[in-house]
């Protein structure tokens, strides 16, 4: 079907090529990628963004013995099909199959594990220093891109880089975009260099000229002393220079002669290289290219329409974005923050209706929420979007500069629980534990949509940090239940009060505990369900009543059990010296691989036919099995 793809055997094989091959090469992986993506959904805009530059790579490197390791890593299909994993995609990102970021599971050609932004640099200056410890030669390569440059991490590690003037290449892969708009000081000197070819322009012709003769070899020479001063005139800051790193570019990263050129310059220069490269993400699908945006993790979808191949009904991430408008046009202290996840967590509403009210600080969570915490110390009411697994970097930030002082900041966690596709990077199955032992924080979860609606709006008007924890997606079997409307901390709700078995399910789990209760009352068995929707504290006047009743007790949670919810009920009743069982179920100590959330919950046993086979061996008196 591919005239060179298929031919392809060895990554080796790119560099017995022709340029005429190449080019051919780079139009049919991205045909390539469209087809699978398609049909399998997956990072598309920003693949096809990096064709080019993969090709470029493995031109000039071999990387059995070099290595190359990937920013956030989404952007690495392409280089998973010149690594012998072309014949895998079918199943890319689904149970079983090939994951969508870099896992050295799969490939020795993937080098390092990644999923979230800023690390490359760090990871590849280590291997590096290893490198020199050893007294090997091989070149390291570190490809980021220019939102993923905003984060914190990536400047400690550039930092690092010029200090010591270890020998690594970065490429920084500049396609203005990181899932939206890129933002920032960053983001505006980076501009500036796009357009600002003059430097370049100048040294070249001006070393050419005299270069031409002894005299002009000499003034070369001397001129060295004064060059920072010609960039800082010609080019805004020369930052990467200013900091010990030698820059090339703008290069258009899209040239494969003119990449590959530069990258064996590179390979030979004594010190870090920073490679500025140009790309249009999406490139090559013009459904991509004109709204990159909505083709960067994508569903399956009609190649030639680009049509999704599904109507998104309502889900918790567009309620939270419908109601915090709502809030925000009764409460003028309601600002909101993102870490560059406008659209991904529902607020592109806000972002229009309140613009001066809305900040976006790139990829920089830390910073996010610290930000917050001022905006509150001066009486605002800053609410914080952000995906559970994101949320995780920045963990200091929310115990010191916001529990300490109990700031009124709202933490929306999106994408709570199981994320499914993404995998084990991207899974939020930590947050109840990393937040659950923070002093002062109320940690909620809505049992449905409705549900995160009045919690919203209790939220605002708290006088402490709070953190609201929602899964991905809309509701299922509990859409139709009454919200609770009055909210309190440690106050939990009966759903269902009979029963020798009390069920106490959290969030999205109170769906999965009302299906189980119908099972179980198949089989002749009465549970009582509660709906803890204040996941910290707990409900222990609650947890007193069903102790003297005798109920057991099982806790459900889609969080992993070390630390969790249900460790928090344990522990209570075993403070009680009471002799009542608690059986904990969630996720194992261990990674959750990716897949579809539905094939994960069974996978794991926390599916209702799952929840209930284990219930009827309480009953029984045999435990519970967590697998």
């Amino acid at each position: 079907m591919y005239k060179i793809l298929d031919r392809l055997e060895e990554p080796t094989d790119i560099k017995k090529m022709t340029l005429s091959e190449l080019e051919i090469l780079s139009e049919e992986i991205r045909a390539f990628l469209i087809d699978k993506v398609s049909k399998t959904g997956g990072h598309l805009a920003s693949n096809l963004g990096v064709v080019e530059l993969t090709i470029s790579l493995y031109n000039v490197f071999n990387f059995k013995q070099d290595r190359l390791v990937w920013d956030v890593g989404h952007q690495a299909y392409v280089h998973k099909i010149l690594t012998g994993r072309k014949d895998r995609f079918d199943k890319l990102r689904q149970y079983g199959g090939i994951s969508g970021f870099p896992k050295p599971e799969e490939s020795p050609y993937d080098m390092f594990k990644t999923g979230h932004s800023s690390t490359s640099i760090s990871a590849a200056l280590g291997m590096a220093r290893v490198r020199d410890l050893k007294g090997e030669k091989h070149s390291i390569v570190a490809v980021i891109g220019d939102g993923a440059l905003t984060g914190g991490m990536a400047f400690e590690a550039l930092n690092d880089v010029g200090d010591r003037k270890t020998n690594i290449i970065i490429v920084l892969n500049d396609n203005q975009m990181s899932i939206a708009n890129n933002v920032g000081g960053l983001s505006t000197y980076l501009s500036k260099l796009r357009v600002t070819p003059t430097y370049n322009k100048f040294k070249n012709e001006f070393n050419s000229t005299l270069q031409k003769s002894s005299l002009g070899k000499g003034v070369v020479n001397s001129i060295n002393k004064i060059k920072d001063s010609i960039k800082q005139f010609i080019v805004p800051g020369m930052l990467f220079e200013e900091m010990g790193i030698k820059y090339f570019g703008p290069i258009d990263g899209h040239n494969i002669k003119e990449l590959s050129k530069v990258l064996a310059l590179a390979k030979n220069i004594e010190g870090p290289v920073l490679i500025h490269t140009i790309t249009q993400k999406g490139k090559g699908y013009d459904f991509a290219e004109k709204n990159p945006n909505k083709y960067h993790g994508v569903g399956p979808f009609d190649c030639d329409s680009g049509e999704i191949c599904f109507t998104a009904g309502e889900t918790y991430s567009s309620t939270f974005g419908d109601e915090i408008v709502k809030i925000a046009e009764k409460n003028k202290k309601v600002v909101a923050i993102t870490a560059a996840m406008k659209d991904g967590t529902g607020l592109g509403k806000f972002a229009q209706r309140f613009e001066e009210r809305f900040f976006d600080v790139g990829i920089a969570e830390q910073h996010a929420v610290t930000l917050a915490a001022g905006m509150a110390r001066e009486g605002y009411r800053p609410v914080f979007a952000v995906y559970s697994t994101f949320l995780q970097r920045a963990y200091d930030q929310i115990l010191h500069d916001v529990c300490i002082q109990k700031l009124p900041v709202i933490f929306a966690i999106d994408r709570a629980g199981i994320v499914g596709e993404d995998g084990e990077t991207h899974q939020g199955l930590f947050d109840i534990s990393y937040l659950s032992h923070m002093p002062n924080l109320v940690l909620m979860a809505p049992k449905n949509t409705m549900e995160l609606r009045s919690m919203l709006r209790w939220a605002v008007d708290y006088t402490g940090p709070v953190a609201i924890r929602y899964p991905r997606g809309g509701d299922s079997s509990s859409a139709q239940l009454k919200p609770v409307e009055n909210f309190a901390p440690g106050c939990w709700e009966i759903l269902k009060e009979d029963g020798d078995i009390a069920i106490i399910a959290t969030g999205k789990m109170v769906s999965h505990a009302i299906r189980t209760c119908e099972i179980l009352k198949e089989a002749g068995i009465n549970t009582a369900l509660i709906n803890a929707y204040s996941v910290k504290p707990i409900d222990k006047k609650l947890l007193d009543k069903l102790i003297q009743r005798g109920s057991k007790i099982v806790t459900l949670e889609d969080n992993v059990i070390n630390g969790g919810f249900g460790s928090m009920v344990l522990d209570y009743v075993n403070s009680t010296n009471s002799s009542i069982k608690v059986y904990n179920m969630g996720f194992k100590d261990e990674f959750i691989q990716q897949g579809h959330p539905d094939l994960l919950y069974k996978q794991y046993g926390l599916d209702a036919e799952g929840i209930a086979k284990q219930v009827i061996s309480i009953s029984q008196n045999e435990g519970v099995k967590n697998e």
